[in-house]
């Protein structure tokens, strides 16, 4: 994916490889403030580009690998199916970023007072499907939701595993400090000596007390870990109080998906991998459970929040208007719409998230809010996805 930048920093390469934490930004959960982002100080900018036999595409500058085909609303399928009043109410709420404000300037003041969602909709902004390096323009829609775990602030009884904070020894070096064609990678370890070494993996955290504030304790490993896929969470202690918890940090080594690794063990079947099929074998094989959850050596560490999920932009996820993406191809706080056709799920969404899975131009993750349900549909929901992004229909914006 990064050949050609990589080919460019070849003599930094030994210092890329001093350890296993330093490498392209840690895919991580999606909560992540991340460091990988569009120039912030920068409008959107766009250019035509021409190739033989290519219908042109447009092409934002600030993302020069997002291509980009004009639209019209006519074509998003069910597009007068939308609920346009809730839509630009999600809009005013997602301009509430400085990241949206970036993108659509004064349509942010302007949509607070606008008579007709509908027409304010369509006669400010432009689609633009979005498409991948290869021209082809479908990929993948799945879901994600906020987790629910019991706990208590002391460790007693059945709550022994801990929420950890950042550890106070973990390291990040941010190598465009030093080199900054490497603005996309950070280094994360811990110090030995003079030398910063790998951080501590996850099976060497679950055999030692970290140099870390314990958020809480609680009562299931298996749902900690997914509590670290979904990146962000509330907890019932036994207190009878609620709190909320999201990410902060990460150690540094590579998130690796444990549904694939059942798989090449013949643990699960590709057709029947699923949050919840994960969760059953796990429960049903108890002496396999570290085994299966040590396979990802990356680790997720908390903050205490204060109110429900918030994605890397720092504001409220919204159930079905949320979505996480991958921020090399499509601004954080930008408006899009989504069809993925055998869910029958379509309509306006917006950017408001990351994610270490969340990878390629048409890709996202839809948040799908909290509890029982959402968690059922999260689990399941894989989908052929289309995806447009909704850019201001202004030329000197762009």
């Amino acid at each position: 994916m990064y050949n050609g930048y990589m080919r460019r920093v070849t003599l930094l390469l030994p210092l890329l490889l001093l350890v296993s934490a330093c490498s392209k930004a840690p895919e991580v959960a999606k909560s992540e403030v991340a460091m990988r982002d569009f120039n912030a100080s920068a409008p959107l900018e766009t250019t035509i580009e021409f190739e033989s036999n290519v219908k042109p595409k447009l092409l934002l500058k600030n993302l020069p690998n997002t291509y980009l085909k004009e639209a019209n609303f006519t074509e998003l399928p069910n597009w007068e199916g939308e609920n346009y009043e809730a839509a630009l109410e999600s809009f005013i709420e997602n301009c509430k970023s400085t990241k949206a404000q970036l993108v659509y300037k004064e349509l942010c003041s302007e949509a607070l007072t606008a008579d007709d969602a509908k027409e304010f909709l369509e006669a400010h902004f432009k689609p633009y499907k979005i498409h991948n390096k290869d021209e082809h323009d479908k990929g993948l829609l799945t879901g994600y939701y906020e987790p629910h775990l019991h706990g208590s602030k002391r460790r007693h009884g059945r709550y022994i595993y801990p929420i950890y904070a950042t550890p106070k020894d973990l390291i990040t070096v941010e190598l465009s400090s030093i080199y900054p064609a490497l603005k996309n990678f950070r280094l994360r370890g811990r110090l030995e000596g003079n030398k910063l070494i790998p951080y501590y993996t996850r099976e060497e955290v679950s055999e030692k007390a970290l140099d870390a504030e314990v958020i809480c304790y609680t009562d299931s490993r298996v749902d900690l870990f997914f509590l670290e896929i979904q990146g962000s969470g509330r907890v019932s202690l036994d207190n009878g109080q609620t709190i909320f918890v999201g990410f902060d940090n990460q150690n540094g080594h590579r998130y690796r998906a444990i549904g694939r690794y059942m798989i090449e063990q013949k643990m699960l079947k590709k057709d029947e991998v699923s949050l919840q099929s994960i969760k059953k074998w796990l429960e049903e094989n108890p002496s396999r459970v570290d085994e299966v959850l040590n396979y990802n050596q990356s680790v997720v560490y908390f903050k205490e929040r204060s109110r429900p999920a918030s994605g890397s932009l720092g504001i409220e996820l919204q159930a079905k208007r949320s979505v996480a993406v991958d921020r090399r191809y499509i601004p954080l706080g930008s408006m899009l719409y989504l069809n993925a056709k055998e869910n029958r799920i379509n309509g306006i969404v917006y950017a408001q998230d990351t994610g270490g899975a969340i990878k390629g131009a048409v890709r996202a993750d839809l948040f799908l809010g909290y509890g029982k349900e959402a968690m059922h549909v999260a689990g399941r929901l894989k989908d052929e996805l289309e995806l447009w992004i909704l850019l201001p229909n202004r030329g000197e914006v762009l």
